[in-house]
Protein backbone atom coordinates (compact mmCIF):
# COMPACT_ATOMS: atom_id res chain seq x y z
CA UNK A 1 0.00 0.00 0.00
CA UNK A 2 1.42 3.38 -0.98
CA UNK A 3 0.53 6.69 0.85
CA UNK A 4 0.92 9.85 -0.77
CA UNK A 5 1.74 13.08 0.30
CA UNK A 6 1.98 16.69 -2.07
CA UNK A 7 4.04 19.34 -0.07
CA UNK A 8 5.64 22.37 -0.90
CA UNK A 9 9.32 22.75 -0.66
CA UNK A 10 9.10 24.88 2.24
CA UNK A 11 6.86 21.84 3.77
CA UNK A 12 9.84 19.22 3.05
CA UNK A 13 11.48 18.09 5.71
CA UNK A 14 15.00 17.60 5.24
CA UNK A 15 15.03 13.78 4.91
CA UNK A 16 12.02 14.39 2.88
CA UNK A 17 14.12 16.72 0.31
CA UNK A 18 17.19 14.11 0.52
CA UNK A 19 15.11 11.33 -0.54
CA UNK A 20 13.17 13.37 -2.97
CA UNK A 21 16.34 14.28 -4.78
CA UNK A 22 18.08 10.89 -4.61
CA UNK A 23 15.00 9.08 -5.92
CA UNK A 24 15.11 11.92 -8.70
CA UNK A 25 19.11 11.98 -9.21
CA UNK A 26 18.86 8.17 -9.00
CA UNK A 27 16.66 7.53 -11.79
CA UNK A 28 17.20 11.06 -14.15
CA UNK A 29 20.96 11.03 -13.60
CA UNK A 30 22.30 7.44 -12.83
CA UNK A 31 20.31 4.92 -14.86
CA UNK A 32 19.28 7.46 -17.93
CA UNK A 33 23.30 8.41 -18.05
CA UNK A 34 22.34 11.69 -18.35
CA UNK A 35 24.54 14.57 -17.21
CA UNK A 36 22.40 17.68 -16.91
CA UNK A 37 21.04 20.17 -14.08
CA UNK A 38 18.54 18.81 -12.14
CA UNK A 39 18.46 21.07 -9.26
CA UNK A 40 16.76 24.15 -10.19
CA UNK A 41 14.51 27.18 -9.02
CA UNK A 42 10.96 25.67 -10.06
CA UNK A 43 11.96 23.02 -6.80
CA UNK A 44 11.17 25.51 -4.67
CA UNK A 45 8.80 28.11 -6.57
CA UNK A 46 5.36 29.18 -4.41
CA UNK A 47 3.36 27.38 -7.23
CA UNK A 48 5.41 23.78 -7.14
CA UNK A 49 3.69 20.88 -4.82
CA UNK A 50 6.11 17.78 -4.53
CA UNK A 51 3.73 14.31 -4.26
CA UNK A 52 5.51 11.98 -3.30
CA UNK A 53 4.70 7.97 -2.72
CA UNK A 54 5.85 6.24 0.32
CA UNK A 55 5.65 2.59 0.91
CA UNK A 56 6.95 1.28 4.61
CA UNK A 57 8.44 4.75 5.06
CA UNK A 58 10.19 4.18 1.72
CA UNK A 59 9.68 7.15 -1.03
CA UNK A 60 8.84 5.27 -3.76
CA UNK A 61 7.41 7.35 -6.10
CA UNK A 62 7.19 11.31 -6.87
CA UNK A 63 6.62 13.58 -9.40
CA UNK A 64 6.54 17.57 -9.18
CA UNK A 65 3.15 19.87 -10.08
CA UNK A 66 3.62 23.19 -11.17
CA UNK A 67 1.04 25.41 -10.88
CA UNK A 68 0.33 27.80 -14.35
CA UNK A 69 3.17 29.69 -16.20
CA UNK A 70 6.04 27.70 -13.68
CA UNK A 71 7.35 25.29 -16.70
CA UNK A 72 4.21 25.48 -19.38
CA UNK A 73 1.53 28.21 -19.47
CA UNK A 74 -1.20 25.56 -17.63
CA UNK A 75 -0.41 23.34 -14.72
CA UNK A 76 1.93 20.86 -15.41
CA UNK A 77 3.86 17.64 -14.15
CA UNK A 78 7.09 16.96 -14.49
CA UNK A 79 9.97 14.64 -12.35
CA UNK A 80 8.11 11.58 -12.42
CA UNK A 81 9.92 8.47 -11.19
CA UNK A 82 9.55 5.26 -9.65
CA UNK A 83 12.01 3.34 -7.50
CA UNK A 84 13.74 0.77 -9.83
CA UNK A 85 12.37 -1.63 -7.19
CA UNK A 86 8.97 -0.41 -7.44
CA UNK A 87 8.67 -0.65 -11.37
CA UNK A 88 6.42 -3.10 -13.42
CA UNK A 89 3.57 -3.42 -10.39
CA UNK A 90 1.59 -0.42 -11.87
CA UNK A 91 3.91 2.03 -9.65
CA UNK A 92 3.85 4.58 -13.21
CA UNK A 93 0.02 4.20 -13.41
CA UNK A 94 -0.44 4.68 -9.91
CA UNK A 95 1.63 7.85 -9.92
CA UNK A 96 0.30 9.68 -12.88
CA UNK A 97 -3.09 8.83 -11.39
CA UNK A 98 -2.58 10.23 -8.00
CA UNK A 99 -0.68 13.43 -10.22
CA UNK A 100 -3.54 14.28 -12.27
CA UNK A 101 -5.86 13.86 -9.01
CA UNK A 102 -3.61 16.52 -7.10
CA UNK A 103 -3.25 18.68 -9.64
CA UNK A 104 -7.39 18.41 -10.17
CA UNK A 105 -7.95 19.04 -6.57
CA UNK A 106 -5.13 22.02 -6.32
CA UNK A 107 -5.88 23.81 -9.29
CA UNK A 108 -9.81 22.79 -10.29
CA UNK A 109 -10.57 22.42 -14.03
CA UNK A 110 -7.27 22.73 -15.61
CA UNK A 111 -5.42 21.94 -18.12
CA UNK A 112 -2.06 19.64 -17.62
CA UNK A 113 0.71 20.33 -20.02
CA UNK A 114 3.97 17.55 -20.04
CA UNK A 115 6.93 16.96 -21.46
CA UNK A 116 7.05 13.37 -21.99
CA UNK A 117 10.03 11.38 -23.08
CA UNK A 118 8.51 10.00 -26.37
CA UNK A 119 8.81 6.10 -25.83
CA UNK A 120 6.08 6.87 -22.98
CA UNK A 121 3.22 8.32 -25.43
CA UNK A 122 1.28 5.44 -25.56
CA UNK A 123 0.92 5.66 -21.92
CA UNK A 124 0.41 8.98 -21.24
CA UNK A 125 -2.51 8.99 -23.80
CA UNK A 126 -3.83 6.08 -21.33
CA UNK A 127 -4.84 9.35 -19.12
CA UNK A 128 -6.20 11.34 -21.58
CA UNK A 129 -3.31 13.50 -22.64
CA UNK A 130 -2.77 14.59 -26.71
CA UNK A 131 0.64 15.22 -28.32
CA UNK A 132 1.00 18.90 -29.03
CA UNK A 133 4.27 19.11 -30.71
CA UNK A 134 6.98 16.96 -32.87
CA UNK A 135 9.66 15.04 -30.95
CA UNK A 136 12.68 16.93 -30.11
CA UNK A 137 15.60 16.54 -27.52
CA UNK A 138 16.10 17.18 -24.53
CA UNK A 139 19.27 16.35 -23.28
CA UNK A 140 19.65 13.85 -26.05
CA UNK A 141 16.58 12.09 -25.03
CA UNK A 142 13.70 12.28 -27.40
CA UNK A 143 10.46 14.21 -25.89
CA UNK A 144 7.23 15.37 -26.90
CA UNK A 145 4.71 18.06 -25.38
CA UNK A 146 1.57 16.56 -24.49
CA UNK A 147 -1.60 18.25 -23.18
CA UNK A 148 -4.52 17.03 -21.28
CA UNK A 149 -8.11 18.96 -21.09
CA UNK A 150 -9.26 20.00 -18.16
CA UNK A 151 -12.74 19.49 -16.74
CA UNK A 152 -14.78 22.05 -16.80
CA UNK A 153 -15.76 23.32 -13.12
CA UNK A 154 -19.79 24.96 -12.44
Amino acid sequence: MVSWQSLTFNELTNHQLFDLLKLRVDVFVVEQNCAYPELDEKDRHPKTHHLMGFQDNKLVACARLLGEGVSYPSVSIGRVATSEAFRGKGAGRALMREAIDHCEALWPGCDIEIGAQEYLKRFYEGFGFEATSTMYLEDDIPHIDMKRAGTATE
